[in-house]
C-alpha cells in the first residue's frame, strides 16, 4: 500500500506538474512569438521608407542591410529589385503571382536557418512593389528550447523529491494501520480481552480502532456465550445420561424383581424422554441461529391460543389448575402456525410449571395499540424477583435450578419464546412482582394476513 500510494502520488503530481509545464511552455513560445512579430512589424515598415523611385523612373531599395533582417523586393512586372546579400541566391519567395501570402509565415531557409517572413504590397506612384521582410528565429527557437530543458528538468526533479517524500510520508501515515495490524495479529481466542491502542478518537483511523475494538467486544461477548451454552449443555445432557447409567447399574448389580425392573425401566424411559426433549430444544435454537425462515399463512390469533392451550389442559387438570382462554375472535395476523405455537406452549407451560395447585391461568387475546396484538398470560405463580427479571429469557438460566430441573426444565423453553416473538417482528415484555404471580406480554403487529410469506421453512 505504501508503494502503490507512492506511485499515485507521484503520478497524479508528474500529470498536474505536466499539464501546467505544457502550459507554461505554450505561453512562454506565444509570447516570444508574438514579440518577434513585433519586432519583424517595425523591420517590415522601416524596409518600406527605403522603397523610392530613381531618377531613371526605375523603382530601387536604398536601405542599408544592418545585418539583422533579410529584406526582399519584387516589382509588379516579376523583376527582382533588390535582396539581402546574406540571402545569396536564395530567396524569400517567389516572384509576385497576384496573391500575396498571408503573414507572417515561418518557413527554413536552404541552409537551414528558421525564419519569420512578413510580405505585403508597397504602392509607389502607381506602382505596386512586393516587400518581404524576414527575421531568423533562431534566438527565439534558442531561448524556448533552454525554458523547455529547465522546466522539464525541473519537473522531473520535483517528481523524484516527490516520489521519495512522499514515500516517506505514507510511512509515517500508515506507520499507525501497521501497528494496529501488529496487535491484530496478536490477538487470539485466548485473548479476546485486548483492545486496540487508540490515539486519537477523532480522525480516521482512531474511528477504525474503535469500531474494530467494538467488533472485538462483540465477539469476545459472542464467544463468552457459545462457551457458556457449551457448557450448560454439556451438564445438561449429562445429567439425564448419568440418571440412566445409574439406575441401570443398580438394577444390574444383583438379581431383582420383574416389578422393581419394571420400575427401573420406567426411570430410565423418564430421563430419556427428558433428554429427547432437550435434544429437541438445542436443535430447535441451533436452527434459529442459523436464520430459520417463517412459512406465514393467514391465521386467527384467538383461535391459536386455543389451539395451543388445549394441548395443556391435562397438566393443568393434574395440578387442579384450569386456563381461560378470551378474547377478540376477529383478531387476524400473518405468522408462522407452528413456530408461534411452540412459543404460546411453552410460555403457558412455564405458567402451569410455577403456579399453585387450584389456580387459575388467564390468557387474555385483544388489540394494542396501532396495528398490533396482544396477547397476555397471567399466572398465580410465587413471581420472579427483580434481580431475575433480565435474565429469565437467557439459555439455560433458572432461578431455581434444582426444581426446575426436577420438574422437566432446561432454561430453554422462554429463550425459544422470545426468538419466535421477535422474528414475527414483535417484543416479549415480562412483567412480574415476588409473590404476587407474573403476566407474559406478548406484542405482534396484526394484519389482514395477505401478507407474502417470508420464505420457505428451512430444515
Amino acid at each position: 500500500m505504501r508503494s502503490r500510494l507512492t506511485l499515485w502520488y507521484a503520478g497524479v503530481l508528474a500529470s498536474v506538474l505536466g499539464l501546467f509545464a505544457a502550459v507554461t511552455l505554450s505561453f512562454l513560445y506565444l509570447s516570444l512569438r508574438r514579440e518577434l512579430d513585433a519586432t519583424l512589424h517595425a523591420e517590415y515598415e522601416e524596409a518600406e521608407e527605403h522603397v523610392h523611385e530613381g531618377l531613371d523612373g526605375d523603382v530601387r531599395f536604398g536601405g542599408a542591410d544592418d545585418g539583422r533582417a533579410l529584406v526582399e523586393a519584387w516589382g509588379a512586372e516579376g523583376g527582382l529589385i533588390y535582396r539581402s546579400p546574406r540571402l545569396h541566391e536564395e530567396g524569400l519567395g517567389g516572384p509576385p503571382t497576384g496573391a500575396v501570402e498571408p503573414s507572417p509565415v515561418s518557413r527554413v531557409l536552404r541552409d537551414g536557418t528558421p525564419v519569420r517572413i512578413r510580405s505585403g504590397t508597397h504602392h509607389l506612384s502607381g506602382r505596386h512593389v512586393l516587400l518581404r521582410v524576414a527575421l531568423s528565429e533562431e534566438g527565439l527557437l534558442r531561448d524556448w528550447h533552454r525554458l523547455r530543458l529547465g522546466i522539464l528538468l525541473g519537473l522531473a526533479a520535483a517528481v523524484v523529491i516527490a516520489g521519495v517524500l512522499g514515500h516517506w510520508l505514507a510511512g509515517r501515515v500508515l506507520a499507525p494501520i501497521d501497528r494496529l495490524a501488529r496487535q491484530a495479529e496478536r490477538l487470539t481466542v485466548d485473548n479476546l480481552g485486548e483492545r486496540l491502542s487508540v490515539e486519537n478518537p477523532e480522525d480516521e483511523l482512531g474511528h477504525l480502532a474503535l469500531v474494530f475494538n467494538l467488533s472485538l467486544s462483540r465477539i469476545e461477548d459472542s464467544v463468552a456465550r457459545l462457551r457458556r451454552f457449551t457448557a450448560d449443555a454439556s451438564h445438561e445432557l449429562r445429567t439425564p445420561l448419568t440418571a440412566i447409567r445409574a439406575v441401570g447399574e443398580v438394577a444390574l448389580s444383583g438379581p431383582r424383581t420383574p416389578e422393581h425392573y419394571r420400575e427401573t425401566i420406567g426411570s430410565m424411559l423418564e430421563e430419556a424422554d427428558r433428554l429427547g426433549r432437550l435434544v429437541d430444544s438445542l436443535l430447535f435454537l441451533s436452527r434459529a441461529d442459523a436464520g430459520q425462515g417463517l412459512d406465514r399463512q393467514d391465521l386467527g390469533l384467538l383461535e391459536l391460543v386455543k389451539s395451543a392451550s388445549s394441548l395443556l389442559e391435562i397438566l393443568a387438570e393434574e395440578k387442579g389448575q384450569r386456563i381461560e382462554v378470551r378474547g377478540d375472535e376477529s383478531l387476524r395476523l400473518a405468522a408462522d402456525a407452528l413456530l408461534l405455537r411452540q412459543a404460546l406452549i411453552n410460555l403457558t407451560d412455564n405458567a402451569i410449571k410455577y403456579s399453585p395447585r387450584g389456580s387459575v391461568i388467564a390468557i387474555e387475546v385483544r388489540r394494542g395499540e396501532g396495528s398490533t396484538a396482544v396477547v397476555e398470560i397471567e399466572d398465580q405463580g410465587p413471581g420472579i424477583p427483580e434481580a431475575h427479571l433480565s435474565r429469565v429469557f437467557e439459555r439455560f438460566y433458572r432461578i431455581d435450578a434444582g426444581r426446575s430441573r426436577d420438574e422437566g426444565g432446561a432454561g430453554l423453553g422462554l429463550a425459544i419464546a422470545r426468538w419466535v416473538v421477535e422474528r414475527h417482528g414483535g417484543q416479549l415484555d415480562l412483567r412480574s412482582e415476588e409473590g404476587k404471580g407474573s403476566t407474559v406480554v406478548i406484542v405482534l403487529p396484526s394484519g389482514d394476513g395477505r401478507a407474502a410469506p417470508d420464505r420457505a421453512r428451512e430444515v
